[in-house]
């Protein structure tokens, strides 16, 4: 059973209603992940035991109570923020979701790094609950840096490209 834009929406009210400060929701082989501030305040790793998922409008209900979850195994953790060279525009995920470099597995990526890009141009998705996002240059430029590997869970704010842009 997939939720609905309108359930995840609730859900999300629910969260930031409450003082939780990470929430993971398992539904059907699809995880969402809230965490406030970033996920700055993580407590640290600790061994998953296997859980069962309960029904959505269970866990929508129990989220806010019950915060206490295993971390999510974590594909490519959070890198500390990089020094950012000056002039470069960054482009960061505006969500936590599964950073995707091409529009499908037998298409070229959106962008390598060399590639000029116009203020607009898709340069990569991010997928939350099989939802696509498409994310766009903000400005017109060269990507000078690709800073996430494909296929891998982003969190919100993190730094997905770096691209100069033209002198014009």
């Amino acid at each position: 059973m997939a939720l609905s834009f309108k359930e995840v929406a609730e859900i999300l009210k629910l969260i930031d209603a409450s003082d939780c400060e990470e929430v993971i929701l398992e539904l059907d082989g699809t995880r969402l992940v809230v965490r406030r501030n970033g996920g700055a305040t993580a407590s640290p790793p600790r061994a998953e035991a296997p859980t069962a998922a309960p029904p959505a409008r269970e866990a929508a209900r129990a989220a806010p109570a019950g915060a206490e979850a295993p971390p999510a195994p974590s594909a490519s953790p959070v890198p500390a923020a990089p020094a950012v060279e000056a002039g470069l525009t960054e482009v960061r995920a505006p969500m936590v979701g599964t950073f995707y470099r091409r529009p499908s597995p037998d298409e070229p990526a959106f962008v390598e790094v060399g590639a000029k890009v116009s203020a607009g141009d898709p340069v990569c998705l991010i997928e939350v609950m099989k939802l696509f996002t498409t994310i766009e240059a903000p400005v017109a430029g060269t990507v000078e840096a690709i800073q996430t590997e494909d296929a891998t869970l982003v969190e919100f704010n993190q730094l997905l490209f770096l691209i100069r842009p033209d002198d014009t």
